[in-house]
């Protein structure tokens, strides 16, 4: 099992106090990747979201990733995701940002796509639409295009229902072998089947804990078997988010997850992403789920819902992860705890976590692209 970072410029409440609170959550989140390349972890992710206030400021990150394409030398980045439906970013610029990542990070770019976080984000670029499905035609006409401009010296063009581009050459081409591992953010079970089939690696920022893990391999694992690869190759590759939190001892960790204010993501959540079914008898918004206490903590420990302790516990919660099969654990970074407390957590991680579970440390440029 490898590891990875999910940053999302997200900001809270913080801004009710501070007035450089936007800044100073996308400046630290910079802080947390270069120390995650540091720390010896493959992935960072970075996602794209628009008009979501609290929850996410990280709007445009290929400019994050062409930054730390700089500043890193050895972590993947990946889009987690760029959004490719024509109405919010036009396909060919999509494929002309990717491989332009693809050479200023020398190979280390991942291209995660998906369909948006629901309807506030979406209609902000779609007005009218009252069915999300649409935006699935969008992303199903667009997504086994990317290739062909990647690799055809001269792209075909295309004439779709959604957009159209005549015969051109993209550029610039990916660098070196083929093209970057491509992925997609997935919800449901069906669509881990559907991204299976394509051959595509799956962002699963739906997964809560361990046990989820059984269907969503089961209709992926099921599945890539008989991948049509729209790429070069395919991506048999299923990375999880969880929340971690680490420290010296258990009661230090604890009190961290206590003052974080773990509870205000999950609300943000089903607010803004009004596609996932909300769990019975969690509160609609404004209402939030009540703050964390330090019994409430231990009981997410407990249910397999948070990862959380000192080293030797963080290592054996990670290994149940390795043990259900995950292919990648990505650690979401609780934004209400100070940053000291955050790149405490990397740093242990990568001392004492990563080294007795990742048997891939030199992280190659992929798994599959050096055969392709």
């Amino acid at each position: 099992m490898e590891f990875g970072l999910f940053v999302q410029g997200y900001v809270g409440k913080r801004a009710e106090t501070d007035p450089l609170a936007e800044h100073k959550a996308l400046m630290e989140e910079t802080e947390y990747v270069i120390q995650a390349d540091k720390s010896g972890f493959k992935y960072a992710w970075a996602s794209e979201h628009h008009f979501l206030e609290e929850y996410s400021h990280l709007s445009a990150n290929d400019v994050f990733l062409g930054y730390l394409a700089h500043a890193t030398e050895r972590i993947h980045l990946g889009s987690g995701i760029f959004n490719p439906l024509a109405q919010v970013n036009h396909p060919v610029k999509v494929a002309e940002k990717v491989a332009m990542l693809d050479h200023l990070s020398e190979g280390r770019h991942e291209f995660g796509s998906g369909r948006g976080a629901g309807s506030h984000e979406i209609l902000g670029f779609i007005p009218g639409v009252t069915d999300m499905n649409y935006t699935k035609e969008i992303w199903e006409e667009t997504i086994a295009e990317f290739p062909k401009m990647w690799l055809q010296e001269e792209y075909q063009g295309f004439q779709g229902k959604h957009w159209q581009l005549p015969p051109r050459k993209v550029l610039p081409k990916p660098y070196g072998k083929s093209h970057p591992a491509m992925w997609y953010a997935a919800g449901s079970p069906p669509s881990y089947a559907m991204a299976a089939k394509k051959g595509l690696g799956v962002l699963g920022f739906s997964v809560q804990k361990v046990s989820d893990m059984e269907w969503v391999l089961e209709q992926y694992k099921t599945a890539i078997v008989d991948a049509e690869p729209i790429g070069d190759y395919v991506n048999d590759n299923v990375m999880v988010t969880t929340t971690a939190i680490c420290a010296p001892t258990h009661e230090e960790a604890v009190r961290i997850a206590v003052g974080g204010g773990l509870h205000y993501l999950p609300s943000l959540v089903f607010r803004y992403h009004d596609t996932f079914p909300r769990p019975e008898g969690f509160p609609a918004w404004p209402e939030t789920l009540p703050e964390y206490n330090e019994e409430i903590i231990e009981l997410l420990i407990a249910e397999e819902l948070l990862i959380c302790g000192d080293p030797d516990e963080v290592l054996a919660q990670c290994k149940r992860w390795e043990q259900a099969g995950a292919d990648q654990l990505s650690f979401g970074l609780p934004i209400g705890i100070s940053k000291e407390a955050t790149l405490q957590t990397i740093r242990l991680v990568g001392e004492h976590v990563i080294p007795k579970i990742d048997t891939d440390p030199v992280h190659r440029t992929t798994r599959f692209r050096e055969s392709a």
